[in-house]
């Protein structure tokens, strides 16, 4: 393999050095650092390996072995950061991170060349690499405490507030969580992702929970090598647009000891203080952004000459040589010795195992275990526990609850049986959010179970993504639908592929709540009332649950409690808002719309299953599918239908995703005739999936769809000229029954 311009300018500046008095290992490496001749031989040995798998790469894709060039040259002083914190501080690393990961192996007793074999592993895409199984290249492993991130915008910044927030809550409350109390979290990213909008959200976060006075025990390093791809950094902006409330430390990532004592003095506020602070490491990119990356077209030689005169690697080497602990041959042919054993270890893992087929990849996605969930469901907290949650009045016996009422009794006996469930969102603690759902619970649970957040979807989703690795069960509201697409990739990007790549190895497990869908009478216009779901139907993996009346959300909310701690699986629950207090049915006071609460005793019994429909009549004729505001309309809608001699059935999904396809071709099949009445847009609405199911099943009947307009909702009476009504399924019935 030939040999780039890094490579020669290692051999060369080394071959340069001239050697200094020899210096005792166990003494400083030069004055005025704590970093000693021992650990800056050990660390250059993490750096090395780091800068040749980086070489190692470039060779693997060559020969069409490897599939991932994105390199850490430049970086390896993040070694540093590694040997500063301990093995059971959990780390989310940027991709740069070779180094750290390097050395976190070490330090964790593991042989060198398990580290670089996980790498290598991971750049042919096997399925052997410990941690994704060839899904994709990350830095993770669950015996080192690395978090594996697939991020390259700082998506992960919010989880990495959330973990550490989850580190001091765990404690304050009892429970044990995955880390350590005294554990801090390390959040590695670049200088061009400081600017993301999810990196200011964790930053501002940390400062503003450290500001109340909350543990926010978090070490930000930023490693900050001027280029975000081919767009410059301006000089000095990492340090100037840092916020004002995190304790600020700095070093020239390619100095080792200067790195050194940096890193172990940030690592040590973090740890002694359990507050936030911003690690800025001065780096260099060398070898380009990745592979296909051809710099000369945007940076000028003289540019990359700079770079390469400030080479990390080159400087530690300069460290041993000046200080008498190696000589430049010793090191010229260590570099050799290892770059041909890397090689040679290369072209055997190219050799493993890859994934072969679309069931293994999709196997750690969203695991199910039916069974394990509906025994889960039944546990309740003891009865004089029960008691007083509810001082002395146990839902069961209040009578009939609508379905705000029916969450909320839910929520407070789910807390009451687990004390590792938090609750939280904007206004949910005193006000019990905006339309009242979690009324009492913070009074009866406490600030530390049920708690208010800033104003910031991406933070009460990244807390929820930390608490949940962190061995919590968090149960985040974000108050409208609409609301979540400003934070959605921490749902798709961050919650859904966690275990997809760690194989199971991490899981985040939640249930997020989500006050959904139009109806409001005049409230709010589309920001307020949305009726897509479309984006949350396409991420895999994930249960969207959307129940219609009060005893299926209070027994579906316990399904997904259950399968978020039994299978780490993350729901969402979608509740109808224009439903929260529905009383009637079909007329005023009729009640129809209210259901008694089910006690423990029954829940084993009124269990509903992930992806089980529910059906209502028994009608030959026509089947009704639907789901959410649709199930009372369409129930409206088929009695006066009855009345005229058709014979209707309504099938309420319950599940959208995923969708109950067993129940719904059974019930196609009875009528022969199904009506979808859809809620959601036209254009990438639920409606459109259920037409496929029944297509590819083979389905011969008769099939028609009514929905709402490809519109968003406006303000006031015009919401009711997109919306779907009682009226255009009546009339949809009529015409396909014909």
């Amino acid at each position: 393999m030939a040999r780039d311009s890094v490579e020669t300018h290692f051999a060369e500046a080394v071959a340069g050095l001239t050697a200094g008095t020899r210096r005792d290992p166990a003494l400083p490496v030069r004055e005025g650092t704590s970093l000693t001749g021992a650990r800056c031989r050990e660390l250059f040995e993490f750096q090395l390996g780091s800068r040749l798998l980086d070489v190692t790469a470039r060779l693997l894709r060559e020969r069409g072995e490897g599939f991932y060039t994105i390199g850490s040259a430049g970086h390896e002083g993040n070694a540093a950061v590694a040997a500063a914190l301990r093995t059971t501080d959990p780390a989310l690393l940027h991709y740069r991170s070779g180094a750290f990961y390097l050395a976190r192996s070490a330090m964790a007793g593991r042989l060198p060349e398990q580290g670089l074999r996980d790498v290598l592993l991971g750049l042919v895409a096997s399925a052997e690499e410990p941690i994704a199984g060839g899904r994709h290249k990350v830095f993770g492993h669950p015996d080192l405490a690395v978090i594996p991130q697939t991020s390259t915008i700082a998506s992960h910044l919010p989880r990495a507030v959330g973990v550490a927030f989850a580190i001091e809550r765990a404690r304050q409350l009892g429970v044990r969580g995955a880390w350590p109390d005294d554990a801090i979290a390390v959040c590695s990213f670049g200088d061009a992702s400081v600017n993301h909008a999810s990196a200011l959200s964790g930053l501002n976060t940390a400062a503003y929970g450290s500001y109340q006075g909350l543990g926010m025990p978090v070490l930000f390093v930023c490693e900050d090598n001027g280029l975000g791809i081919s767009v410059r950094t301006p000089g000095g902006w990492v340090e100037a647009s840092r916020h004002p409330l995190l304790e600020y430390f700095e070093a020239d990532g390619c100095d080792l000891a200067d790195a050194h004592d940096a890193a172990r003095a940030a690592a040590d506020h973090v740890r002694s203080s359990r507050s936030p602070a911003l690690l800025h490491l001065g780096t260099v990119r060398l070898m380009g952004h990745a592979g296909s990356d051809v710099e000369l077209s945007y940076r000028t030689k003289r540019e990359i000459n700079a770079d390469l005169a400030r080479d990390p690697l080159v400087a530690t080497a300069r460290l041993l040589v000046e200080a008498g602990l190696a000589t430049p041959d010793e090191l010229l042919t260590r570099y050799e010795t290892m770059r041909e054993h890397l090689l040679r270890m290369a072209m055997e893992s190219s050799r493993r195992p890859r994934l072969t087929s679309a069931v293994d990849i999709v196997e750690p996605l969203a695991p199910r275990t039916p069974g394990a969930v509906a025994e889960a469901v039944p546990a309740a907290a003891p009865a004089a526990a029960r008691e007083r949650a509810f001082g002395g009045r146990l839902p069961e016996n209040e009578g009939p609850l609508t379905l705000s009422q029916a969450i909320n009794r839910t929520l407070a006996d789910e807390l009451a049986a687990r004390p590792d469930v938090l609750v939280f969102g904007e206004d949910v603690a005193r006000k019990g959010g905006v339309y009242g759902v979690t009324r009492g619970l913070q009074k009866r649970f406490g600030a530390n179970r049920v708690f208010d957040t800033l104003l910031d979807e991406q933070t009460v989703l990244g807390l929820a993504l930390g608490a949940g690795v962190s061995g919590l069960l968090p149960v985040p509201e974000v108050q409208y639908l609409a609301y979540l697409h400003n934070a959605l990739d921490q749902i798709r990007g961050e919650a859904a592929t966690l275990q997809f790549f760690s194989r199971g190895a991490f899981r985040n497990p939640m249930v997020l709540r989500l006050p959904s869908y139009a109806y409001q009478k005049g409230f709010g216009g589309h920001f307020h009332n949305d009726n897509s779901v479309a984006a949350l139907r396409d991420i895999p993996g994930l249960v969207v649950a959307s129940p219609a009346r009060p005893d299926d959300a209070a027994a579906m909310l316990r399904t997904c409690l259950a399968a978020a701690r039994t299978d780490g699986s993350v729901c969402v629950l979608l509740e109808p808002i224009a439903l929260y207090t529905a009383r009637d049915m079909f007329e005023e006071g009729d009640n129809g719309w209210l259901a008694p609460y089910a006690p423990p005793s029954r829940w084993a019994e009124t269990h509903v299953p992930i992806g089980r429909a529910r059906s209502y009549g028994d009608g030959r004729d026509l089947t009704i599918v639907t789901f959410g505001n649709g199930l009372r309309m369409s129930l409206r809608a088929a009695v006066r239908l009855t009345a005229e001699g058709y014979s209707c059935r309504v099938l309420d999904l319950r599940w959208l995703a995923p969708l109950p396809v067993e129940d719904l071709l059974r019930a196609a099949e009875l009528t022969g005739n199904v009506l979808i009445a859809d809620e959601t847009r036209r254009g990438g609405g639920v409606s459109e999936g259920i037409v496929a199911e029944l297509l590819d099943a083979g389905f011969g009947g008769r099939i028609a769809r009514v929905t709402s307009s490809d519109s968003f909702v406006p303000l006031g009476d015009a919401a009711k000229h997109v919306l779907l009504s009682e009226g255009e399924i009546e009339e949809a019935a009529r015409k396909l029954l014909g």
